[in-house]
């Protein structure tokens, strides 16, 4: 970003000139003296990414706000056709775009500063909470997209044992720690990040910017995203563990239950409704009488179309999780490796200049990638689920839609509710999945 600076009369010429800058002067990002990284793509390559994902994430996102809230407005009553009321999945997706949009929110300060080649001329307190803003809201999405994996996860791999856990009260409450472990876990970047007068200029060519005449001296204030050069060995160790627990811990977490969610898919694809008990080819129980057993043979019988439209069903859901685990390793994984080698070849000097520029670079550009998912989960959330369906709808409703389209899963809670004979606790879970799966598939809130 900056040049290693030169100890002398401009400095001290420098440091009389602005007697009150925050952070000592003169400091400088780059570890080497002899190491000079051409930066000049910075200015052009970061402002367009980040103003295109500022408009993205503010126009998606509040969006999907506002159809939330409009949604929620009309479902306080119980006769309106148009009621809706909130569900557990629409309650993460809230938090989520709320989260996306804070984070759209701070980088026009970010597009300001590169637009003016660093120079930053908002303030120290801006400084600190521009930058605390970026990261809390970052890894508030990373949590809040894990919390919806594991979400998914219990409903759909353990649907009865869980289902206390997946409660309007429990995951509001899950909800409000996020937030709170989120901030405990970002609130050290108010310490670190603040503002410091830097010199470009004395022969050096700064950041690709241009080669300078000996004496001709450019001094600008910066507004660091990590840390200043005195403080940055206290910072590798938190900037390591932030990467840790905002990313690695939340990815294996994600991965490993969406990863579960596939195998369960194809499980009922090998073993499809039409094979319960109780279908044309068995009875449901023993001791009903022959009306009761012949509404329960009819009630789970499965049309070729019907079971066609379930393969299609769940063939859509394993590519939406697919997709989802895909563009969320995309979004974060090459941000958080480059810039946690960055860190550590900054702080120990290693590797050489060569390496140095190639780590710099990569991070540099992989910080856009990882703003993208501000927008693509607001994306995916028009792109995947039935859009015409209402986001959440009373039970009643619901039924009646079911009964209404002769929807393959309303057979399968008939089933569910009457009740079974044989093997009743492994058919009610089965058929509990595969009425949560159903459920979910066709929310229109069930990209992540």
């Amino acid at each position: 970003m900056s040049p290693t600076p030169h100890i002398g009369l401009v400095a001290a010429a420098v440091a009389s000139k602005h007697p009150n800058s925050s952070g000592p002067w003169p400091t400088s990002p780059l570890p080497p003296a002899s190491c000079s990284i051409d930066e000049s793509y910075k200015y052009v390559f970061l402002p367009v990414c980040y103003s295109l994902t500022f408009l993205f994430s503010l126009t998606l996102n509040s969006v999907v706000l506002l159809r939330s809230c409009r949604h929620h407005g009309g479902g306080g009553g119980g006769g309106g056709g148009s009621g809706r009321r909130w569900n557990t999945s629409l309650i993460y997706m809230v938090n989520l775009a709320t989260t996306d949009l804070m984070y759209g929110l701070s980088l026009p300060f970010l597009v300001a500063s590169y637009v003016l080649r660093d120079h930053w001329v908002f303030g120290d307190f801006m400084c600190r909470l521009v930058r605390f803003l970026f990261y809390f809201n970052l890894y508030c999405s990373i949590f809040f997209l894990t919390c919806i994996s594991v979400h998914r996860y219990l409903g759909i791999c353990h649907p009865m044992s869980t289902i206390a856990l997946e409660s309007k009260r429990v995951v509001k409450g899950t909800c409000a720690l996020v937030w709170v472990v989120v901030f405990i876990l970002t609130c050290p970047i108010f310490r670190f990040a603040q503002t410091g007068y830097v010199r470009r200029g004395g022969g050096d060519r700064d950041g690709g910017n241009r080669t300078v005449e000996q004496g001709d001296v450019e001094v600008y204030m910066n507004c660091w995203d990590d840390a200043i050069d005195k403080e940055f060995a206290d910072y590798v160790p938190y900037g390591i563990v932030l990467h840790l627990l905002g990313f690695f811990v939340p990815f294996v977490i994600i991965a490993c239950c969406y990863s579960q969610v596939v195998r369960t898919i194809f499980q009922t694809l090998r073993s499809p409704p039409s094979s319960i008990e109780g279908g044309e080819d068995g009875p449901v129980g023993d001791g009903v009488s022959e009306g009761t057993r012949e509404r329960e043979r009819t009630s789970v019988s499965i049309s070729g179309s019907q079971y066609s439209h379930y393969i299609r069903r769940r063939r859509k859901s394993i590519k939406t999780i697919l997709t989802i685990t895909l563009l969320f390793a995309l979004c974060f994984l090459p941000f958080h490796v480059t810039r946690t080698l960055f860190l550590l070849l900054r702080r120990g000097q290693l590797g050489g200049c060569n390496v140095m520029k190639t780590v710099s670079i990569c991070y540099k550009v992989t910080r856009p990638l990882a703003s993208c998912n501000a927008w693509l989960n607001a994306l995916l959330y028009f792109l995947t689920g039935d859009k015409g369906a209402p986001c959440c709808c009373s039970g009643e409703n619901s039924v009646r839609r079911d009964r209404r389209s002769g929807s393959l899963w309303w057979p399968l809670k008939i089933l569910k509710k009457e009740g079974l004979g044989e093997d009743e606790q492994d058919v009610a879970e089965k058929v509990e999945r595969e009425v949560h799966m159903e459920n979910e598939s066709k929310s229109s809130r069930v990209i992540f």
